[in-house]
């Protein structure tokens, strides 16, 4: 038993976390943007211990990301409880480049229990991302979302909107208002709001979400303002403090124990330092978060009308747990044998839903099988099951059964960050038809191929590992699972990161994937006998 709780809570790509407490059950949803399905929730009875309970957004009818590029997709969720119901906010951005306006549609989804079934999406509205909805003590409803400004002339955060959501009809209703312009930390998101006392509380994140993240506070007694800042805004961040453990935090709400004790929610990540001066992104301490964005919680207090992180404004590692009950929860077996009919939870596809017509556990019991399709720098048709990286010290193996026949046939084991942002050690045949081995991959829109070609003859069966060791990616192959031979030399890890290249839409973490490729169409199939995470 523990009377700390130990940060991150989520590791691994789990940003924009939004916490709420339902009796004595405290739920986190946090955003996936390109993969599926969509919205991860977590749950913990002390919050200390957490664990994955399932995810939102499961059907196509729920979101639709055909074609969708790297960190499009589902945007910030925020979670809400009344009326006996859970009810949950996302976008599902369809295009955040070009410098001008974005298609970002906003909806609400909502069920009796966390764990689903979710209803099909409503409308609330295109002005931006991050939508949110306050449910307000005379019973009334509020839609929040921060309004994106495509003009020229115009700042691209152009505050948080305010409007009545009727949830009878589905409708907005009335004309919707931008109650809050930001301070100058700038980048105004995130918005969600609590009420406390005779004060509406307006928390978004500020900075932009890099270096210069925040979380913001500000306050009024009428829910359409206007708003006064926080004395001592922002509340927290880990600007300038580059020898902080937890950089880039910002994104925080504010939760209350059945005791009264406050916790802050928050995203932040872990970087590591790249000696090797690859640098695309302004990062003033040379750190690189490859495993992306996470979530962390902090202790907080409330003085004269205000919230305050306790600890100080810089997120701490150790932070005083609430006096609950321990509760932890059964330890996933780091070994998945595919002997089970259904996918483990912490797997994720590529932009749509794993389809029997790509993907079998059945097909032959004990095995997954991927059946090839696209190649991995396409936005379509990716035979790619992936899971996170959670430590800067894990390794990934799995047992591959695959008889390519020409170099149009391809499968093996990918670090994946981007569909430009990946490497992959494949087995593949030459023109000949003779097996080979390679590693290749993609950085920012550049093709190569970091290994030779080795050859393994007729072989039709190969074990496969990939380390990660800080800043470097390793791998290794076998063909008896006994004499195990380095692959290729160690591959940089920072190029996949959030910090990794010239896009600023850069969102997401890194993933160990199993993938399987048929330029030729001819889907063939490549199958996994088992794969394991291990971290150390």
């Amino acid at each position: 038993m523990t009377n700390k709780i130990f940060n991150p809570i989520l590791k691994g790509f789990n940003p924009d976390p939004s916490i709420i407490r339902v009796g004595d059950d405290y739920y986190i949803a946090t955003s996936t943007f390109e993969w599926f399905p969509g919205i991860q929730i977590h749950h913990s009875k002390d919050l200390i211990n957490w664990h994955l309970i399932g995810h939102a957004l499961t059907r196509t009818s729920q979101l639709d990301m055909k074609g969708m590029d790297n960190s499009e997709g589902v945007y910030a969720p925020a979670l809400t409880y009344s009326d006996g119901k859970f009810w949950l906010c996302f976008s599902n951005v369809h295009a955040c480049r070009g410098g001008n306006w974005m298609a970002t549609p906003s909806f609400v989804v909502t069920a009796d229990a966390p764990t689903g079934p979710w209803s099909d999406p409503v409308s609330i509205g295109n002005y931006g991302f991050d939508p949110s909805l306050f449910h307000d003590d005379d019973g009334k409803k509020y839609m929040l979302n921060m309004v994106w400004d495509g003009r020229a002339d115009k700042n691209f955060f152009g505050g948080i909107m305010l409007q009545q959501f009727d949830p009878d009809s589905g409708k907005l209703l009335n004309k919707a208002k931008n109650i809050f312009k930001g301070t100058r930390l700038g980048c105004t998101e995130g918005p969600q709001m609590l009420k406390k006392g005779d004060y509406y509380y307006l928390i978004t994140a500020e900075g932009g979400t890099g270096i210069d993240h925040a979380v913001t506070v500000c306050r009024s007694k009428n829910i359409d303002g206007p708003y006064e800042v926080h004395p001592n805004n922002p509340i927290l961040t880990s600007r300038f403090q580059e020898d902080a453990p937890l950089q880039r935090a910002g994104h925080g709400f504010f939760v209350e124990t059945q005791d009264g004790e406050w916790y802050l929610s928050h995203l932040c990540s872990r970087g590591i330092v790249n000696p090797e001066g690859y640098q695309f992104m302004p990062v003033y301490n040379n750190l690189y978060s490859p495993l992306g964005r996470e979530t962390a919680l902090q202790k907080a207090h409330w003085e004269d009308g205000w919230p305050y992180v306790s600890s100080g404004k810089t997120p701490v590692v150790e932070v005083p747990a609430p006096d609950l009950p321990f509760c932890p929860w059964p330890v996933q077996n780091a070994l998945d044998d595919f002997d089970n009919t259904k996918l483990r939870l912490d797997y994720q596809t590529l932009r749509e839903p794993a389809d029997e017509k790509w993907i079998s556990l059945t097909e032959r019991p004990g095995y997954l099988r991927l059946k090839g399709r696209h190649y991995l720098s396409s936005r379509y048709q990716q035979s790619l099951i992936a899971r996170r990286f959670q430590s800067h010290s894990a390794r990934a193996e799995t047992k591959m059964q695959f008889k390519p026949e020409t170099p149009y046939q391809m499968a093996g084991l990918c670090a994946y960050y981007a569909r430009n942002g990946h490497y992959f050690l494949k087995m593949s045949a030459t023109d000949e038809g003779e097996r080979v081995l390679q590693i290749v991959g993609n950085i920012n829109d550049n093709y190569r191929e970091f290994s030779e070609e080795v050859s393994i003859g007729n072989i039709s069966q190969v074990y496969m590992r990939l380390t990660l060791e800080e800043q470097w990616y390793k791998y290794s192959y076998s063909l008896d699972a006994k004499t195990w031979y380095r692959i290729g030399p160690a591959l940089n890890s920072t190029p996949l990161s959030d910090e990794g290249g010239p896009d600023v839409f850069r969102f997401t973490g890194s993933f160990v994937a199993l993938f399987a490729a048929d330029i030729s169409g001819q889907n063939t199939a490549a199958d996994f006998d088992y794969l394991e995470y291990l971290e150390f």
